[in-house]
């Protein structure tokens, strides 16, 4: 089962302002998902039902899975200092 996946305006905003060695490893991390959403070291965010945090480094991508629809939407991929902050 492969998952489509879809970046909000904010996280490709997010994603373009990385330096480019993060944005390699954000990019590896997001083709990994097509295949395994739910990778080990994934952990569900409390408080939400279909949300997901994975860590890449000292970066964290925050996303929802739609098992339905086999869709992964990311919308916030931001230094784990700020990625809770709204």
């Amino acid at each position: 089962m492969t998952y489509r996946v879809k970046l909000t305006a904010t996280a490709q905003k997010q994603r373009k302002q990385m330096p480019p060695q993060i944005r390699a490893r954000i990019d590896a991390a997001l083709v990994g998902l097509k295949t395994d959403p739910r990778p080990t070291g994934v952990v569900k965010l409390s408080g939400s039902k279909n949300d997901w945090r994975i860590r890449v480094g000292d970066y964290r991508i925050l996303y929802e899975i739609d098992d339905n629809e086999e869709v992964i939407t990311m919308w916030r991929i931001a230094h784990r200092r700020e990625a809770y902050q709204t």
